[in-house]
């Protein structure tokens, strides 16, 4: 059991072995979520939810209804249902996906994802190329690495720009959507 206390609010979390940081609230996970202001209404994708700690939060601050979260692993999307059960936000949409594959939501004013760290960088990049087209524009993409410039050149590629904060060793990147189509017309999906 984890339990943290960000933004003000306090949250219990279920978490099983073979679960990413199953023992405490990831450091790279709550640095991510000092750059980022909740606001009742917004619609909010937790992409790669794990236990649900940023899904349960956005949840209790933007309205359960307003918030989608999703991950590849069973267990993960098992544990995110009955933690968001338990801090009262159980009406969260949890899904079962691989990355965007089995969602079918859009408009989204933020996607926060902890991606995991591949050295093909296969799962960050549909993360980063997909979750450009479920933004709405003015929408932001906010991922957290431990990796700086793989990440800056894919979203200024294909965001036009993107802002890097350097928070106890990750690095937050916060990139919005301006425009219609990808800054980076070189073979992308349009």
């Amino acid at each position: 059991m984890i339990e943290v206390e960000v933004k003000g609010v306090s949250l219990r979390l279920e978490t099983a072995a073979g679960l990413f940081s199953p023992q405490r609230a990831d450091r790279g996970t709550l640095a991510m979520l000092s750059c980022v202001d909740f606001a009742p209404g917004m619609k909010v994708l937790d992409l790669g939810c794990g236990c649900g700690l940023v899904g349960i939060l956005a949840a209790k601050q933007c309205g359960e209804g307003n918030v989608v979260m999703c991950d590849v692993d069973p267990l993960a999307v098992e544990i995110a249902r009955k933690n968001a059960k338990g801090n009262g936000v159980g009406g969260v949409k949890i899904a079962l996906s691989d990355g965007f594959k089995a969602l079918d939501d859009t408009g989204f004013d933020l996607i926060l994802s902890n991606p995991p760290y591949q050295s093909d960088f296969a799962v960050a990049r549909s993360f980063i190329e997909k979750g450009f087209n479920r933004l709405k524009i003015g929408g932001r993409l906010v991922m957290v690495t431990k990796r700086r410039e793989w990440y800056r050149n894919k979203l200024i590629a294909i965001f036009g720009g993107v802002k890097i904060r350097e928070i106890d060793g990750y690095f937050v990147f916060v990139a919005e959507r301006r425009r219609m189509r990808y800054a980076n017309r070189c073979g992308f999906i349009k």
